[in-house]
């Protein structure tokens, strides 16, 4: 393979233009085809003498080529993605490629290149694209030193060449298939699912269970697990379009997981399950405001509620108390009766938050009625208390059923003097004060430019998180979580000196609106919340949980195998923790507080597992356009491959496959030399002039002496 060939050949290098040659043979043609026309005796000679005179213009050398052979090149593809671990595919793939190499890896005129693709290795590609690969392993090889491709895969590639143009650029392209003949496989499909749901109602999520080969059977069970809930199982036919309603419970991520029941045999479990993540958006929240005693603070709340155009606000301010004594007649009066039992009994559910502002006991409100709200809350809904004077006296709601949810306890005690609301420890990284920024201060700072309060409910923490301390380190915001709602207690109405911008003010908008999101189970704001980030084949783990220097919180993998993820406490706050994920599909982290997140590596329905029967359908046409076929390796390690002339219409036959021989070479030298000498040449011209002459001069005179 590595000597040199020679090749000789005739080289003309016309002496005058091609034009003028053409000219000329054209003058010598029509002078000899008129001799013969007219008879005349020499003509034969003139033929021969105009002959040679044309290839004397023409300049004929010989050509002599030294080539050197050069190799063709074969390509083995070899498919490593993820569904290439299911069975024994990837035990055959390695066994047909060595086998590959026995047979002509030692070839002189034939370069053997192994190309493994996709190049993200693992199980993290969704698409399974080999030419894309391919392409760039025979950049620097020329079409026409192409032998073929010998493709060893499943069958399931997403980037097939369509054009019959590109597919005929490789050579013969053949199939060698590594998987099982007649496959079974169930997946569930999504066929459409909503990304944003209104909170409150429902959306509609349309799915097919497909199975592929003889499950056995015409309906399957589904599993609809929803967020925190228990899961709920139906049965329903496969293969058929099917629709489910799901509700959407709350604001940001709703996560629901369709889970199909796995069929005996099938080749994998992964592509079983969806997981669906519906952002819900809430049309309008209702919110229920009760003051008390009017003061300088109510329109503070007021006009924050107000200014939300998807706030639906009902705001009662008691201005006249049952057992005030005036002397207004009953029938001049323009105030409307408190309707409570509409209120706390008949209406208490179409709140989604309740805020008493300064409220104090009176005949208006009932006792049970505030066993009602006690129960609202433990139900999961929000409950707000802004506290008054009256919190700290006899007639304070503390001692009531509410009792039962609110997080600090009166001591009796009111605190009158100025000071700075100031943020505690866990304050400083809550999501809802940590990051409280006011004129120029940064985030989690001693805010020494926050205006001062003027009084202060001494209160007894009895359980919750206290974000803000006030005069003697005492507890001034309170939030804790109660059954399913949750709670904010806030101990002074002093909250409007900032709105009014008392001594320099202080961040009272976004305080009090983060306060009210908050409780609205809001999910940036949730400082439980396992905030899941997923960046390629990294799962980001992070949590603002203040209980502990770490948490544990259980990862289950897309095959089911559970095992335990510690999150570790940052200088920042926060509990982190990384995964790397093995392969694609749907991972479930259920942290201490029995709440479950998931995370989705790839796409809803990644072509990597939307298909993973092996077939050549894909193939076929491809096949077809570049002369080749496909063959099931099962036990066979790897058909008979052989080096087929270029010429051949077809590369295959019966338990055989083909390369292409283009015998290929380059020119390493190159000799020319003239046929004849230049005298020799003019010589034998001459020469047959001076005979064509003499022959006709000589019949001339012999025709003259016969006349």
């Amino acid at each position: 393979m590595d000597g040199l060939n020679t090749s000789i050949s005739i080289h003309f290098s016309p002496v005058v233009p091609t034009l003028w040659l053409i000219a000329i043979a054209a003058l010598a043609v029509l002078l000899c085809v008129y001799g013969a026309y007219k008879r005349k005796q020499g003509t034969s000679l003139r033929i021969i003498t105009a002959a040679l005179f044309l290839l004397a213009l023409c300049n004929p050398s010989v050509l002599e080529e030294n080539r050197k052979p050069v190799k063709d090149v074969a390509v083995v593809l070899v498919d490593q993605s993820p569904s290439q671990s299911y069975g024994a595919r990837q035990e055959r793939s390695e066994r047909a490629v060595n086998a590959v190499i026995a047979q002509i890896g030692h070839r002189e005129d034939l370069e053997l290149r192994i190309v493994r693709a996709p190049e993200t290795a693992g199980g993290l590609a969704t698409e399974t694209r080999l030419f894309d690969t391919l392409d760039v392993a025979l950049a620097d090889v020329p079409r026409q030193r192409r032998a073929g491709v010998l493709v060893i895969s499943d069958g399931q590639i997403h980037d097939v060449p369509q054009s019959p143009d590109i597919q005929g650029d490789y050579g013969p392209v053949h199939l060698l298939l590594s998987g099982e003949q007649d496959e079974i496989d169930r997946q569930l499909v999504i066929l459409e699912a909503p990304s944003y749901g209104i909170v409150g109602k429902t959306v509609t999520v349309k799915y097919k269970i497909e199975d592929h080969g003889q499950t056995g059977g015409g309906t399957a069970y589904l599993t609809i697990k929803r967020q925190n809930e228990k899961s709920e199982f139906l049965n329903v036919p496969v293969n058929t379009e099917q629709s489910i309603e799901l509700n959407i419970q709350h604001a940001g991520q709703n996560v629901f997981e369709l889970a199909s029941a796995p069929v005996d045999g099938e080749i994998t479990s992964a592509n079983n399950k969806a997981a669906l993540m519906v952002n819900g958006v809430r049309e309008r929240l209702r919110v229920l405001l009760v003051s008390g005693q009017p003061y300088a603070g109510a329109r503070t709340w007021r006009d924050l509620l107000t200014s939300d155009p998807s706030v639906d606000l009902v705001h009662f301010t008691i201005l006249r108390e049952p057992d005030k004594l005036d002397a207004t007649p009953q029938d001049e009066l323009s105030l409307i009766a408190f309707p409570f039992r509409e209120l706390f009994e008949v209406k208490l559910y179409d709140f989604d938050l309740i805020v008493f502002d300064r409220y104090r006991l009176n005949r208006i409100l009932p006792d049970f009625y505030f066993k009602n709200i006690a129960t609202y809350v433990k139900e999961g809904g929000a409950f707000l208390e802004v506290s008054g004077p009256s919190f700290a006296g006899e007639d304070s709601i503390f001692y009531t059923a509410l009792s039962d949810v609110l997080p600090g306890a009166p001591t009796g005690e009111i605190l009158r003097q100025p000071f700075r609301p100031a943020l505690s420890e866990i304050g400083q990284h809550h999501p809802v004060t940590g990051s409280l920024v006011w004129k120029g201060m940064s985030a989690g700072a001693t805010p020494p430019l926050w205006g001062p309060w003027l009084r202060q409910v001494q209160l007894k923490r009895q359980r919750g998180e206290i974000l803000m301390k006030g005069i003697g380190d005492n507890p001034l915001l309170i939030l804790d979580r109660v059954g399913k709602g949750r709670v904010a207690q806030l101990a002074s109405d002093q909250v409007w000196l900032w709105a009014r911008g008392f001594e320099e003010g202080g961040p009272h908008t976004e305080l009090m609106r983060r306060i009210v999101h908050w409780l609205m189970k809001e999910p940036e704001l949730d400082e439980r919340a396992l905030n899941i980030t997923v960046s390629g084949e990294t799962i980001l783990l992070r949590s603002r949980d203040f209980k502990g220097a770490n948490a544990s919180v259980a990862m289950t993998d897309p095959q089911g195998t559970l095992r335990p993820i510690t999150l570790e406490r940052t200088p920042s706050g926060w509990l982190e923790a990384t995964v790397k994920a093995g392969e694609i599909g749907i991972y479930s982290f259920e942290d201490a507080y029995g709440e479950t997140r998931f995370a989705i590596v790839g796409d809803l329905n990644p072509p990597e597992l939307r298909g993973v029967i092996t077939t050549d359908t894909l193939m076929k046409p491809m096949l077809t356009a570049a002369r080749g076929r496909s063959l099931w390796l099962g036990d066979t390690p790897a058909p008979s491959i052989r080096m087929i002339n270029k010429t051949h219409n077809r590369f295959y036959g019966g338990g055989w496959v083909g390369l292409r021989k283009n015998s290929e070479f380059t020119v390493q030298g190159l000799k020319e030399k003239d046929i004849l000498p230049g005298w020799l040449m003019l010589s034998i011209l001459l020469g047959f002039a001076i005979l064509t002459w003499w022959y006709e001069g000589h019949a001339l005179k012999s025709r003259r002496k016969k006349e």
